[in-house]
């Protein structure tokens, strides 16, 4: 007897500390200045999924938002915590990093667009179940040499959408581990999603996203419709 093996994420992360507009042209065709300093949010652990796992198209925001609803892809690097971590040093940063694997920050983004008006969090245009894709693996950090130098791109039914270089991170990860640690603890297992590159555009039921970083692999996943 033989079947289809199911791949899940290879981490399943107590938090995911997210970064916002670190490149420079991503902050630009938001219309939003660069950053002087790291902007952080919270995403949702429990919008987990693995590779090839749907992404699931709310059916509230169609009902709710009709023409207006927009799903955005944002393809990412993923930092993994290796130990407890707290008010860290840029220079000692690295020492506390597992690994890398992919993220897909899938993101609500007329949702988003609401809660800026409101001067509220993220949260929930970011958090929506199935809205973080994580895999396909998990690549150690001595692995990688240099994680500011890794390809990053992001396809949609094979056609190129965004296409960047971690060399043009505004912030490089020691840089986020001191700023995030300063706040909070970060434990073993937890991931920084590093930020995505300008392109975003969005996503519809029946849409195929395959995010790729050079060194790590393909994160596949289909946009499905919500079935009531």
């Amino acid at each position: 007897m033989t079947g289809k093996v199911k791949l899940l994420p290879p981490v399943l992360p107590g938090k995911i500390i997210a970064l916002g507009r670190n490149f420079a042209k991503h902050a630009k065709e938001q219309n939003a200045p660069v950053p002087v300093e790291p902007i952080i949010f919270e995403k949702a652990a429990s919008s987990v999924i693995g590779p090839d796992a749907p992404v699931v198209y709310p059916a509230f925001m169609v009902k709710e938002f009709k023409k207006e609803a927009r799903v955005d892809h944002e393809v990412e690097l993923a930092v993994i915590i290796d130990k407890k971590a707290s008010k860290i040093k840029a220079k000692d940063a690295m020492k506390y990093v597992f690994g890398y694997t992919i993220i897909n920050d899938v993101s609500a983004r007329n949702i988003q667009a609401i809660d800026f008006k409101k001067t509220q969090p993220w949260f929930r245009s970011k958090g929506i179940d199935t809205f973080c894709p994580l895999g396909p693996v998990v690549v150690t950090k001595d692995e990688i040499k240099n994680p500011h130098n890794l390809k990053v791109e992001l396809r949609v039914n094979g056609k190129i959408r965004q296409k960047d270089s971690t060399k043009t991170f505004i912030f490089k990860i020691p840089e986020m581990i001191e700023y995030i640690t300063k706040y909070l603890t970060l434990m073993p297992g937890d991931v920084i999603s590093t930020g995505t590159p300008d392109g975003i555009s969005p996503v519809y039921p029946g849409d195929v996203m395959e995010a790729e970083i050079e060194k790590i692999g393909i994160l596949r996943n289909e946009v499905v419709k919500e079935s009531l």
